[in-house]
């Protein structure tokens, strides 16, 4: 079957060869058609261009994009949407002025988490994590990262990541998922963190890698965390289950985990809200992604990502949600391009090219989704009638999307 889309306003990220990513300057291009149309083949972009070239095509379904934009579904590199109820009364803690690391002293943060969902069904946990995914979908996320890491037991992360991979098997978008025992210690393994990390190593990944769970390894390389050290066993582990690392770290401190996640060739380094130059330097000509998740730092009031500081340095960057129920209780990636054009001075230029084709980088994607390429899946937003692509971060809080395409077919 065929669709041809025809009179859109604005064609973004169009790009006749496929590329990887885009880093530095070249984040600041974004190149489009204006009254352009395209041709989506089955599940795949099979043509596009301007209406003044418009070829015969004979049998196609035409959909009228007049006054509209079209552009790459987002690719979200970074989510935690399988988890159990929420996480309320901790956001009424912090505005009655507890900090993140004072709500986790007490036994919330990620041990409440884990508390809820060792206690919840699998099929309760699909059902409440499938509500988000398809929110997350109507809002224009085509390709979405799925983390374990609520379980912190080798039922309750085994448990997550069936539920993620039950996601995957039903739902049309893409889906990753990540495998991320090492996101806290639990309460029992306190005092003793070698003896949870070889839980981790020696039960949780032998069988994550026999029934195939998982594409990536995590950790939570932070103070008070896992350390550098410890983040380091869990990549080497990884590797020798064939799960190369994306890996959290400098969201509340630098204690040299960028350095370390480059050494074992991490496919991304995500948070970085604290940047040093000695970082920068580091993540300078590797393949390691820098991703920022702006809509945390709004939601519990931490420092943004410098993006500008990197991006003139030269390096790429991605943007993702975190969507999580403790930091960041929304995976609207419209939200989270706005807030890097607002709080991070991005321009809608670079944040698209973060939230597209560099999200995809991240999550390994970047030869199928993330841009309009032929042999592309054509994964696509069609908003309503805009002036420009510029309304999409300028109306941060209005719906503008119209119509989702996933695999070539309208998402409802």
């Amino acid at each position: 079957m065929q669709t041809l889309i025809t009179n859109i306003r604005q064609l973004l990220q169009i790009r006749d060869i496929s590329i990887a990513k885009i880093s530095g300057l070249a984040m600041a291009e974004l190149p489009l058609i204006e009254n352009a149309w395209l041709l989506i083949d089955n599940e795949e972009i099979a043509g596009f261009g301007s209406m003044d070239d418009l070829p015969e095509i004979d049998g196609a379904e035409t959909v009228d994009a007049s006054g509209k934009v079209v552009l790459p579904a987002w690719c979200d590199s970074h989510t935690h949407i399988v988890y159990a109820g929420n996480r309320t009364q901790e956001f009424v803690d912090r505005i009655n002025g507890l900090s993140y690391e004072e709500i986790a002293n007490r036994g919330g943060g990620i041990l409440n988490s884990a508390k809820k969902l060792n206690e919840t069904s699998e099929d309760e946990l699909y059902e409440q994590s499938k509500v988000r995914l398809e929110e997350v979908m109507r809002q224009g996320s085509g390709a979405v990262e799925i983390k374990s890491g609520y379980g912190l037991t080798v039922e309750g992360e085994l448990k997550m990541l069936r539920v993620i991979k039950r996601l995957k098997e039903n739902h049309p978008a893409a889906v990753k998922a990540t495998f991320l025992g090492a996101h806290a210690f639990p309460s029992e393994f306190k005092s003793d963190h070698d003896g949870y990390i070889d839980l981790i190593v020696k039960k949780m990944l032998p069988t994550i890698a026999r029934e195939n769970l998982a594409d990536y390894i995590d950790a939570f390389c932070e103070t008070g965390y896992f350390s550098v050290a410890e983040t380091e066993r869990i990549m080497q582990a990884g590797l020798e289950f064939g799960l190369q690392a994306k890996v959290h770290v400098n969201q509340f401190t630098a204690i040299s985990g960028i350095e370390a996640c480059v050494k074992f060739n991490a496919l991304s380094v995500d948070h970085l809200e604290i940047v040093t130059e000695g970082d920068i330097e580091v993540l300078k000509n590797t393949q390691t992604m820098p991703v920022a998740l702006p809509s945390c730092s709004y939601f519990i009031s931490i420092p943004y990502t410098p993006a500008r500081q990197m991006l003139n340095a030269g390096l790429p960057l991605a943007l993702a949600s975190d969507f999580n129920p403790g930091t960041t209780p929304s995976g609207n990636m419209n939200f989270v391009v706005a807030t890097a054009c607002i709080k991070m001075k991005m321009t809608p230029e670079e944040a698209i090219n973060s939230a597209t084709l560099n999200g995809a980088y991240a999550m390994g994607l970047s030869a199928t989704h993330g841009s309009i390429t032929v042999g592309k899946k054509a994964n696509l937003i069609i908003t309503k009638p805009i002036s420009s692509f510029y309304e999409i971060p300028y109306r941060f809080g209005s719906d503008l999307i119209e119509t989702v395409m996933l695999n070539g077919k309208v998402f409802k």
